[in-house]
């Protein structure tokens, strides 16, 4: 079977282009035509810079890896025609010592969707159609609404960086930095009974939004509060740091009461003087995180059954046609969240 697909490409830096190609399904995994799609941080990364980190565009690669879809054709019984699936854009080799360990977020062949860390690239989901490994194919009932379900991947990245804080039930939380992946940590924290949630972000949008996804408080990143937070050798049992930026992580040391937990959320670069002495003298424990092993398949769980609802995230929906003006609005913070496209 032979499918003409209208793909969204990136080149290199604001260099976005609507692409043709050709996809041959052959029977072997499942062929989805998908329906919707979310603008994650790294697809602007791609967009605005022309890479993520080291990783840079060298050949025209299909963005995207928060989609949903409907299945055209399987080798999966399970999967029949017009099922709805959230696909999870992971691909682990499955033979790796973490896979082989159940941490598959750390395989070291990894083949996630719309990435450039290896050559030729691996494109990602904003296409029309899609073949993908079956495994990677969660089902959801259809009667969910997809500008919901497409919430699946950051959701899933935001419960696996509260399962990193262990049991936080009872726990007052603190969250620095509270954009999209932040306020889902919030919404995360909440539903796993944080006893306490104060949130800060110099924007104050953002700042209302983690409020109506269930933070107790928020605050400016340079309110004076602060210091009623710091005495005594802080104040928080968990802090989340979902910015990157230094200040953040300060922050989040500052605040966080001795014994306690920092997780480190944000994708931020080296800090040239880290206060490594704070850390030392509080007895603090750092953890990172990194997203997500059987959680996607636990995100698709809540949004079924409406644990959480992200949809207050959702600042715009572009036809796929309008992906350029789509990734232009969605690169504006001062107006955007969540940008969905629509297939």
């Amino acid at each position: 079977m032979k499918i003409t697909s209208e793909a969204c490409v990136v080149s290199g830096i604001k260099s976005l282009a609507i692409n043709t190609q050709e996809i041959e399904y052959q029977g072997q995994g499942t062929l989805i035509k998908i329906t919707r799609g979310g603008i994650c941080g790294s697809d602007l990364h791609y967009y605005q810079h022309g890479k993520v980190g080291a990783y840079a565009v060298k050949a025209p690669m299909v963005l995207g890896h928060e989609v949903i879809g409907e299945v055209i054709a399987s080798d999966d019984p399970t999967l029949g025609k017009g099922r709805t699936v959230a696909i999870n854009p992971s691909k682990p080799c499955h033979v790796c010592k973490y896979c082989l360990g159940g941490d598959e977020n750390q395989c070291v062949k990894m083949r996630f969707f719309g990435s450039a860390m290896y050559f030729p690239h691996i494109d990602g989901g904003f296409t029309q159609y899609k073949i993908v490994d079956s495994a990677q194919c969660i089902p959801f009932d259809p009667i969910v609404d997809g500008r919901i379900m497409v919430f699946a991947e950051p959701l899933a990245v935001a419960i696996h960086a509260v399962n990193q804080a262990g049991d936080i039930t009872g726990k007052r939380v603190f969250i620095s930095g509270v954009g999209p992946i932040g306020s889902l940590v919030v919404a995360v924290a909440k539903a796993k009974g944080a006893a306490e949630i104060v949130t800060a972000d110099p924007s104050e949008r953002c700042r209302q939004l983690s409020l109506t996804l269930g933070a107790d408080k928020s605050f400016a990143a340079d309110a004076l509060e602060w210091t009623d937070y710091q005495a005594d050798k802080g104040f928080f049992d968990i802090a989340f740091e979902a910015s990157g930026h230094p200040s953040s992580l300060g922050r989040c040391l500052d605040v966080t009461r001795a014994k306690g937990s920092i997780v480190l959320v944000g994708m931020g670069g080296a800090i040239p003087e880290f206060p490594l002495m704070t850390v030392i003298a509080k007895e603090l424990r750092l953890t990172g995180t990194f997203r997500f092993t059987g959680e996607f398949r636990t995100a698709v769980e809540w949004l079924e059954q409406h644990i959480i609802d992200p949809l207050p995230l959702l600042s715009a929906e572009y036809a796929q046609t309008d992906f350029i003006q789509a990734m232009e609005f969605a690169g504006n913070k001062a107006v955007a969240s969540k940008v969905q496209i629509v297939f």
